[in-house]
Parts: C-alpha cells; structure tokens; sequence
C-alpha cells in the first residue's frame, strides 16, 4: 500500500498544480484580509472536486491586521554614516503615526533587555540583536530560542520606557530580506511599534555597536488592528468503514504572512493534506476509521482556527483518536515527531521498516503542530503527529518575501505528500 501511496504522488499527484494555484490565483492570505476569504472559496472548491464523502466550512472568528503602505527606515551613526534599512512590522505592531525617531540601543537577548535599567532605556529605539545560532542542526530549535526577542520584545522594551522596538529577523541567512511574525503585547504595557530588519542590516548595524558609535534611528509604518472578522475552517472527510464514529484528523493552516505568497508556510502543508486524502481515495483505500482533512484558518497570529475547531469537536462529543500536521514546509520529507505517551512513541518507531525504503528515517518524540496542539486541553491523551521534513532551508524563506511557489521543488513536495499519506493510512491500520 505505501509502494501504492508513493506511486499514486510521483505520477499522478496534483499537490504541485494545486501549491501553483494557491499562490499563484491566490496569493499571500493573511486574516481577515479579502484573500483569506478567497482562500476559503479556494479550499472548499478544491476539496469538493475531488469527490470527498463530505465538505464542509466551520465557522471562526479571527483577528484583522494590516500592515498599512509604508514601512521605511534608516539611521543615522554618529560618524555621519547614514543607511536605509529593509523594514517588516510586526504582526500585530501599532503604527508609528508619523516618523519615529529616537536614539537606538542595542540588546543581545530579551534577558539582557530585561536586566536593564528603565533609566538607559527610557525614550529610546530598542534594537533586539540575537541571531540564530548556527550550531543547531536543527533549524526550529535556533528558532525557538530567538522566538522571544520577536514574540516579547515589544513588551519588555515598553515596560522599561521604550518608544519603539527593532529585531535581527528569525532567519539563518544574511541577506536583504526581513522576516515578519506575530508578536504579542502585554496588558498592563503601552503599546509600542515593532519591527524586523533584514540580517544584513543587523550585521550592519552590530559592526557600528562594536565600535561603540551611538545612533539614531527613523522609522515610519502605517499599520492598523481592526475588529475580528468572520472566516471558517475548511473541512473534508472520507467516512470510516469499521469505525465511523473514531476520527484521523491531519490537515495543515489555509492563511500565510502578507509578504511572499506562503508557499512554504503553510501552502505546503496544506496541499500535503489535501492531497493525502485525494492519494488514498484514488489508491481504491476504503478507511477502518473516518478521515478529516482540516485547512485551519488563522494560525499565523491567534490561532483561532486550530482553537476553536478543538472546543467544537469537544462539543460535539466526538472521538478524535490521533491528529497529524504538515507545517514545516515542503522540503525532502525526513519522519514524523509524535507528542503522545511512551506507547505512542513505540508505534511511531515501529513504522520505521515501513518507512525506510522511502528514506523517512527520522521518529522521535517532539511537537505535533500549533493547529492541533488545542486538541490536548479535551482529548489530553491523544497522540499528535508532526510531519518533520528538512529543515536547512526553511528559515530562508519563513515569513519573508521570499517564501513563493518558485522556492518549493515539485518531487520534494510530491514526497512529502506520500509521506503524510503513508501516516495516515498506518494510523487508520494500527490504532
């Protein structure tokens, strides 16, 4: 059957047209933003094509940002250098309502931003240096520790007095490309505005701290939050034969950042789960249990689509039995990570002789997915499955202009949507 699976994506697959069709007839699908609910009218189209048992739409509420249309920046050193600087507001990031300019200091990490006196920091630019540490093999834990700098820096600079934030982007290259990302703000805080710059321009910039030059920075965006607007989840399913009633859900998040066009993050994912589903019906594979493709909406910044889908299963009493996500984008597939008990993990590393003659080698325990991951608060032993493709390159293009159809390679894409399938179809086998 996976001999099948793998044949059916390699000569027959569609995930590479309907990746091109995503970001191309659609393009970048931030939410709230008239191209999510495009993409909604997209998903629902697609799936019904390929002639599912069901498709359906669960209504959400998500949050509504846009970036505005400026986003400028430059500073001034004390030498008389001057530089423009490749700008990205933050999602989520209140404007500058003007031109912001303030002297720019400099902290390596969020810890030594909060170690500083309020007196150093007050009416200033924080400019938040931390890179990605190169000696990760494995690019999501670099991520995972700079995560902070962007996810808390705005807060934490606001706190002490702060007028504005800047970041190194969340990115292993050096080039002129700043990444974007969600960012949060604390309640009791005043809301600053927050921005990325490009890893040249912080290198830039970390050449002038060295040599102890002061600076100043000045910066302009225009973006707003609005209210939250209505959007779904887009929903397939193919009913079990055995037991309908014990559910596989597997899917991938329908919304992107605003730059790029999202194909890495998460057209990929997306297209993987469609896919999937489209593979093992055309294979002639009539499921024990019933399978739910799900194209969350809004995991970018809130996570509604993932939140709200977990508390309306739970609701409906349904019998959710394990969860898998594609959302690392569409690189070489490499194994799978589980977030489940010991005997979860046992059943993962028993697949291995399945998998090894299609070079997924790569079992272990770690993180599901951020769409699935509200599942654990109603179904608290049920395992999640994270789809763990390579991941050198993924922080080239994440949550950057760069992140476009051309950047995906149709084989790698292809395989990894053999390879979500294989899952699947174990899981419906074994559990």
């Amino acid at each position: 059957m996976l001999r099948k699976i793998h044949d059916v994506a390699l000569t027959e697959g569609r995930a590479y047209e309907d990746l091109r069709s995503l970001c191309k007839d659609v393009g970048a699908r931030i939410s709230g933003s008239l191209a999510a609910d495009m993409a909604v009218v997209w998903g629902e189209q697609k799936l019904k094509s390929y002639g599912f048992d069901k498709v359906y739409k669960q209504p959400i509420k998500v949050p509504h940002w846009e970036r505005g249309t400026t986003e400028k920046g430059y500073v001034q050193v004390s030498n008389g250098e001057m530089r423009q600087l490749s700008v990205l507001a933050l999602g989520g990031s209140v404007a500058t309502e003007g031109t912001l300019s303030a002297e720019l200091i400099r902290f390596e990490t969020i810890d030594d931003l909060k170690a500083a006196k309020e007196a150093d920091v007050k009416g200033k630019v924080v400019y938040l240096a931390q890179p990605m540490d190169q000696k990760f093999i494995r690019t999501f834990r670099a991520y995972g520790a700079c995560y902070p700098i962007r996810g808390n820096g705005a807060s934490e600079a606001g706190r002490l007095g702060a007028v504005g934030v800047v970041i190194r982007s969340l990115a292993i290259p050096e080039d002129d490309h700043p990444h974007t990302g969600s960012m949060r703000y604390a309640d009791d805080v005043k809301k600053i505005p927050a921005a990325a710059l490009s890893t040249n321009d912080a290198v830039w910039l970390d050449q002038r701290f060295a040599k102890k030059q002061s600076m100043k920075i000045h910066l302009e965006l225009s973006c707003m939050n609005y209210p939250d607007k209505d959007s779904y989840n887009v929903i397939a399913e193919i009913t079990g034969t055995e037991n309908p009633e014990e559910i596989i859900v597997f899917g991938g998040h329908l919304d992107s950042w605003d730059v790029g066009e999202g194909a890495h993050d998460d057209g990929a994912g997306v297209v993987h789960s469609m896919e999937a589903l489209r593979i093992l019906k055309a294979a002639g594979y009539k499921p024990k249990h019933t399978l739910r493709v799900v194209m969350f909406m809004n995991e970018e910044n809130g996570n509604m689509g993932g939140k709200t889908f977990a508390k309306w299963v739970h609701e409906k009493d349904e019998k959710i039995i394990a969860a898998v996500e594609s959302d690392r984008g569409g690189f070489a597939p490499r194994g799978f990570d589980v977030d489940g008990s010991d005997a979860h993990f046992d059943m993962l590393q028993s697949f291995a002789s399945d998998f090894h003659p299609y070079d997924l080698f790569q079992f272990q325990k770690g993180f599901g997915g951020v769409d699935i991951s509200p599942l654990k608060e109603f179904y608290p032993e049920i395992p999640l499955f994270g789809f763990a493709p390579d991941s050198q390159r993924y922080f080239d293009f994440h949550h950057a202009e760069t992140d476009v159809f051309e950047s995906v390679n149709k084989r790698e894409l292809e395989l990894g949507a053999a390879a979500v399938a294989s899952l699947v179809y174990l899981l419906d086998q074994r559990m």
